[in-house]
């Protein structure tokens, strides 16, 4: 989970990889009865899902054309 962190500014993969990361963190959590570990766990994964597909809209979406110079 560390290393996916640290590596989010590579490539937006990475933050994908995260939220699983944090997801597999939480079903622990929960499986091992840490609740509370399991609830923020799940809150990470949420918040680093709604950043993958936000930085996945922004690298999908096409530059805008530049000014033709004259």
């Amino acid at each position: 989970m560390l290393v996916f962190y640290a590596l989010e500014d590579r490539a937006h993969w990475f933050v994908l990889l995260f939220a699983v990361a944090c997801l597999m963190s939480s079903i622990y959590g929960f499986l091992q009865g840490a609740w509370p570990f399991g609830a923020v766990e799940g809150v990470w994964t949420l918040v680093a899902l709604r950043r993958w597909t936000n930085l996945k809209s922004t690298a999908s979406s096409p530059a805008p054309p530049s000014p033709a110079s004259a």
